[in-house]
């Protein structure tokens, strides 16, 4: 099928670009000010599912502006697997929208002009690299993210948010300044090209194995998001932020850029055939199994809610890269739309734990005995985002998790369905523990403070716990993506 030419990808994130500075622009009007992000959402949520059925069909939507070097362009085209990230980001953005509102105006937080406009300019960021043509596009847009959600981990402007904001910022920008360019320098001497490929750029490559080796792992660390260990210590020292910021962070934007970009790496860079033959694929393999596992351990040592969630983050990001370079059918669909149910679920925990601070202060785990029959809506959706990420049905992660393990069974590769299975049971073991807290022990007194739930703060994340539980029933358009990354 022929690429489809349309100025839509350019739109989508030109939408979220002009909501930053019409919400710079009503600085002094606060009730406009605020309309404008939803409004926004919903406009890029529209463009982007207006290219669904091209994509679906196996067609791209493509969109060239100009050259930059031979071999350069800064250049959109809309795909099935970015579709996939770019579907997941737009739709939330509108809950996530309407979640910050609530969740700033109750807590009186200062310099909300500054927030929302970084918060669209983040969705912008995220949108334009989900449609990049290229690395080099890509890759904009990557610096992009960094550098505009920098503000956010900042914001409240004290002592841990200045600490926490400046080792986000040296693991990003410092591994992106250095490994990443270094990546991005040898694959346009080995191709003369960064244009992503279906089968790999770089397949059939005039390149020595070590070389090739040495330039595949450099996006892999490069890629900072990602969180792969050991670049993973910013995103716990990230949760000094606001936790809309949080839930951007850890489910829309920032860490889904990451495992996206390593996606496009394995997918349209090298290639699964590359991947395969030079054994980077079972390397990488272990690598993440390490992270899967470790970061379960570190966050079923965490009493601060944020902090566990955190940790839960890194090990789930890693199911991603896990799905991908075990190169079977299923579990690199299972790698794939993993992408869309973490980001369902984990948003909703996010939102859950900010609800839980705007209605009683609390963020250790320990002080929320029996607050769940007080905020019963947040508490209930807690949990059901908790089965989701352990993966029980009939909810997104038991989908995603499903094809994982089918697909390291299609593999051979049992270790890594132990892995997942570990996984699994330390998930178990550091959520449900939140649930029973809530919900089963005694409150004390000093914890009979008037508490109840927030309606704009409330209403998002039953609406997230509610898509995360469609998605287990109605997986197939993200199945279908996938199956057009794969095929």
């Amino acid at each position: 099928m022929d690429p489809v030419i349309s100025t839509r990808p350019l739109l989508a994130v030109a939408v979220a670009g002009l909501a930053a500075l019409a919400i710079l622009f009503l600085n002094k009007r606060e009730k406009l000010r605020d309309a404008v992000s939803p409004l926004a959402a919903v406009a890029m949520f529209a463009i982007v599912v207006s290219m669904a059925p091209t994509v679906l069909a196996g067609g791209t939507v493509e969109l060239r502006l100009f050259e930059i070097l031979p071999g350069i362009d800064f250049a959109f085209r809309a795909d099935a697997l970015g579709m996939v990230f770019a579907t997941v980001s737009s739709l939330l953005w509108i809950v996530a929208a309407v979640y910050s509102i609530g969740y700033m105006r109750h807590l009186h937080e200062h310099a909300q002009t500054r927030f929302f406009a970084c918060f669209a300019t983040s969705l912008a960021a995220a949108v334009g690299g989900a449609f990049a043509a290229n690395l080099f596009t890509l890759v904009i847009f990557y610096e992009v993210l960094s550098l505009v959600t920098y503000p956010l981990v900042y914001h409240h402007e004290d002592e841990d948010g200045w600490r926490g904001s400046r080792k986000y910022l040296v693991y990003l920008m410092g591994a992106s300044k250095s490994v990443l360019l270094a990546a991005l320098a040898l694959t346009y001497h080995i191709a003369g090209s960064l244009d992503f490929v279906a089968g790999g750029l770089l397949a059939g490559a005039n390149a020595s194995a070590t070389l090739l080796a040495v330039v595949y792992f450099c996006y892999l660390f490069g890629f900072a998001k990602a969180a792969v260990m050991p670049m993973h210590a910013w995103l716990p020292a990230a949760m000094v932020a606001p936790t809309p910021v949080s839930a951007l962070l850890h489910a829309v934007a920032v860490v889904k850029m990451g495992v996206f970009c390593v996606l496009r790496v394995i997918f349209h860079v090298f290639g699964v055939g590359m991947v395969g033959e030079l054994g980077l694929g079972i390397a990488t393999a272990y690598l993440v199994s390490f992270t899967i596992l470790m970061a379960s351990v570190y966050a079923l040592t965490r009493d601060d809610l944020k902090a566990r969630l955190a940790y839960s983050t890194v090990s789930q990001l890693s199911y991603i890269v896990l799905g991908a370079v075990l190169l079977s059918p299923l579990a690199m669909v299972g790698g794939i739309i993993h992408i869309a149910a973490h980001a369902f679920s984990k948003i909703t925990l996010f939102f859950c734990a900010g609800s839980i601070y705007c209605a009683s202060g609390k963020r250790n785990i320990s002080d929320m005995a029996g607050i769940g029959r007080r905020l019963p809506w947040t508490m209930g959706a807690f949990f059901v985002a908790s089965l989701s990420m352990i993966g029980i049905p009939p909810t997104a992660g038991f989908v995603s998790k499903w094809y994982l393990a089918e697909g390291s069974v299609e593999a051979g590769q049992m270790a890594f369905l132990a892995v997942l299975l570990a996984s699994s049971v330390l998930n178990a073991a550091y959520f449900l523990p939140v649930s029973y807290t809530a919900f089963f022990e005694s409150e004390t007194k000093e914890s009979r403070a008037p508490v109840r739930e927030i309606p704009l703060v409330t209403i998002p994340l039953v609406a997230t716990a509610i898509l995360s539980i469609m998605m287990g029933i109605f997986p197939y358009y993200f199945l279908t993506l996938a199956d057009g990354v794969i095929r």
